[in-house]
């Protein structure tokens, strides 16, 4: 996600975010970030999941044989 960000640019934006915020409040900030994030990952593990499970399901049963008929001359229908 971050692939392009180097360590500078980290320090940057820690720089910024402490200017913004202050110092009091960037632990606040992290530990919501961090929460954020890991219910993010949570509800997609979730979700990957279930489609797994969906995508592994067993096929339905086959139909069973058909029904022959015959009309009221002995001719079969089906």
């Amino acid at each position: 996600m971050f692939n392009n960000i180097g360590v500078s640019g980290l320090i940057i934006i820690l720089l910024i975010a402490l200017i913004v915020f202050g110092p009091a409040k960037l632990p606040m900030l992290g530990r919501a970030f961090g929460d954020t994030l890991r219910e993010f990952r949570s509800s997609t593990r979730g979700i990957v999941e279930e489609d797994t499970q969906t995508m592994q399901a067993p096929a339905p049963a086959p139909n069973p044989a058909p029904i022959e008929l015959e009309s009221k001359d002995g001719q079969k229908l089906l």
